[in-house]
């Protein structure tokens, strides 16, 4: 048995643990039921529960989403056009989100995926000093994709 200031109270009865729980005006609560004899606490359990959800949602606010940001281009993207997409993935990656790299193929440049792989290392190569590759290029039907993450601190 423990009291609401973290005293030890020995073994008690649980009529006598119940009635001086109830002279306090507070709750006993089991803590370790598993433990011989189990061990029991008086505290008031309504504000316990209300600063375990006030704990929670602390480290809620605290924890990072990280959102997957998908850039797409084509095999004959233009230089300008493909610096400006590139622009946007390194905003992207700065700002700790993920960007998928999307290569789309429309009727025979299916036939040359060479020229997409291009378009991704060139786009790896200008994206090295903020960015990681974390999977490597696949062709899946008309796409190749490929995953690059942010730097590591």
């Amino acid at each position: 048995m423990i009291d609401d200031e973290g005293g030890q109270l020995g073994i008690l009865d649980t009529r006598d643990a119940l009635r001086m729980a109830e002279e306090q005006g507070l709750d006993l609560v089991e803590v370790s039921p598993q433990a011989e004899p189990p061990v029991c606490r008086i505290m008031d359990y309504g504000k316990y529960k209300y600063q375990q959800a006030k704990r929670a949602s602390e480290a809620k606010k605290k924890q990072v989403k990280v959102e997957i940001k998908e850039v797409k281009m084509r095999p004959k993207t233009d230089e300008h056009d493909f610096n400006f997409k590139i622009k946007h993935a390194r905003r992207f990656l700065e700002e700790g989100n993920k960007v998928k790299l999307t290569i789309m193929f429309r009727g025979r440049e299916n036939a040359h995926p060479e020229q997409g792989m291009m378009q991704l290392e060139k786009a790896v190569d200008a994206l090295k000093d903020v960015g990681q590759v974390e999977s490597q290029p696949s062709k899946m039907g008309r796409f190749m994709t490929m995953m690059i993450g942010p730097l590591r601190k």
